[in-house]
């Protein structure tokens, strides 16, 4: 079995990336740095179906443990069938809401007789192996806890068979609780005790717990409240974020010779 599906199911502690953008070359950097896992977003990133195989192939490229997820575009058997015949070690399926949800994407992932996922292994059978039953043991299904209904179903949801674990999308689940934007103070107390409700819930149901984080101070804080994987931020967010902190070193603004600061 995939040593990462083995160590997801039991709940080990994991700590991931998140890439949005379509760069195969800078995604295999990210995957040489020691994470355990990249995931590439098609949901909201900037990767069509090819970039999403070629971000796989960047990541096996690193030559490291590091495994590429994918948060697919829909709870829907054929993004989630794609994914996993590109290779990827394992789904991340948003907007998951009930119970019948979860088993729908877990169906979809699953060859027969647990699912409906059609044989056509693709290149997944060069890392996991030809065989249906192999492949559904060394692939993950993880369901996004990030609307109300979701939060409301958390328990039914961790309890869906075949289902390897839940995963926070905090800027939905904060407007899901009430927030004007993601992040909205107002609704911190809420927004936590949200959180920790999901984390306790999956522990009790032996499953999986994972959470989108800003920076890596966060992900170590989600790791000690309970939560058994975490991912830090993104390449666009930090692409910028040490543009702006190398500008705003020099100290002068763009076009300008004077000091900015």
């Amino acid at each position: 079995m995939n040593s990462f599906a083995a160590r997801l199911r039991a709940r080990d502690q994991l700590v991931g990336y998140w890439v949005m953008l379509d760069a195969p070359p800078a995604t295999e950097r990210i995957a040489r740095v020691g994470y355990d896992y990249v995931v590439l977003d098609q949901q909201h990133g900037l990767l069509s179906t090819r970039g999403i195989l070629d971000g796989l192939m960047a990541i096996d490229a690193a030559g490291t443990a590091t495994v590429g997820l994918v948060r697919v575009e829909a709870n829907n058997a054929t993004p989630i069938g794609r994914a996993l015949d590109a290779g990827a070690a394992g789904v991340i399926v948003p907007l998951v809401d009930s119970a019948e949800d979860a088993a729908r994407a877990v169906r979809a992932a699953k060859y027969p007789p647990a699912g409906i996922r059609s044989y056509g292994p693709a290149r997944s059978g060069l890392r996991v192996g030809p065989v249906p039953a192999e492949a559904d043991a060394a692939t993950v299904v993880l369901a996004m806890i990030e609307t109300a209904a979701g939060l409301d179903n958390v328990a039914e949801i961790c309890a869906t068979p075949g289902l390897d674990g839940v995963y926070v999308g905090p800027s939905d689940l904060c407007l899901a609780v009430g927030g004007t934007f993601p992040g909205d103070p107002e609704v911190d107390e809420v927004f936590d005790a949200a959180v920790q409700r999901i984390a306790e819930v999956a522990a009790a149901a032996g499953v999986a717990a994972g959470i989108h984080t800003n920076d890596g101070a966060t992900a170590k804080r989600r790791l000690a409240e309970g939560y058994t994987f975490a991912t830090v931020s993104s390449d666009l967010d930090h692409l910028q974020a040490v543009a702006a902190d190398h500008l705003a070193t020099v100290g002068l603004r763009a076009g300008s010779t004077d000091p900015a600061y």
